[in-house]
């Protein structure tokens, strides 16, 4: 058990991680497995299964817990098993993005230009008259 006090929160914090990153990983080895599965049981829903274990790929890497490369494995693999089972994939609607109102435009000041600082000159000197 660590003695320095920053060491202590270290522990807790790993520990904390690592309950995180075990639940992540175990979410996306479920949804493997229930697509893989569907995939060979030929259920309707293997379509929407394999849109679930896409996505937790993609979370996984996300959160850093697998490499992209090993994802687009993983991914490549999941779409080679479901074209050879004749699955379709489910059609991914994105939600709306939010409207956002048009703001009033705004009044635009004209900026003065930067006043010269003023500097005292010497006056300036008279023309001598020339002697004939």
């Amino acid at each position: 058990m660590p003695i320095i006090k920053s060491a202590k929160k270290r522990v807790k914090t790993a520990n904390k991680a690592a309950v995180r990153n075990s639940k992540t990983k175990r979410t996306l080895k479920t949804a493997l497995k229930s697509f893989h599965a569907a995939v060979t049981g030929k259920s309707k829903d293997a379509g929407d299964k394999h849109a679930k274990a896409q996505s937790a790929i993609d979370k996984t890497v996300k959160k850093g817990l697998v490499h992209k490369n090993k994802a687009a494995r993983l991914k490549k693999q999941a779409s080679a098993k479901a074209k050879a089972a004749g699955v379709k994939p489910v059609a991914r609607t994105k939600k709306a993005a939010p409207v956002k109102k048009a703001a009033a435009p705004k009044k635009t000041v004209a900026k003065k230009p930067a006043a010269k600082p003023v500097t005292k000159k010497a006056p300036a000197k008279k023309p001598v008259a020339k002697k004939k």
